[in-house]
């Protein structure tokens, strides 16, 4: 089984194969109950966002692991994935400068998804 800070950075990696702005992994498991991980990543329309959203859960569809819950989808501005272990937030640009999540969870350790050894656990 692949950890959930494993598939956290597959799914930021999914999201940079669709051309994904700011990508963040924040680990948040110290902070908050709810989760260990936050996937935050941005799109510049609403049709990027979708595509950024379908990436991540097909990647991650490829691993085994679907989402229990899925929110946004229709109107494309703030989709998010729901994975319990970790969930994913792909915004439109100007719904995560108003959200400001990265300001919320300022003390949650970065996580450096684009240099992770391929197979780390987690």
């Amino acid at each position: 089984m692949t950890g959930s800070k494993q598939l956290a950075i597959t799914a930021a990696r999914a999201a940079s194969d669709k051309q994904a702005a700011d990508i963040l992994v924040l680990e948040v498991r110290d902070l908050i109950v709810i989760t260990d991980y936050f996937v935050i990543a941005s799109g510049r329309s609403d049709r990027q966002v979708k595509t950024i959203a379908e990436s991540i859960e097909e990647a991650l569809r490829g691993e085994g692991e679907k989402p229990l819950r899925r929110e946004g989808r229709r109107d494309g501005r703030w989709v998010l994935l729901d994975y319990l272990d970790f969930v994913v937030h792909v915004f439109l640009d100007e719904e995560r400068d108003f959200y400001g999540l990265e300001r919320l969870w300022a003390d949650a350790p970065v996580i450096d998804w684009n240099h992770a050894a391929a197979r780390s656990g987690g």
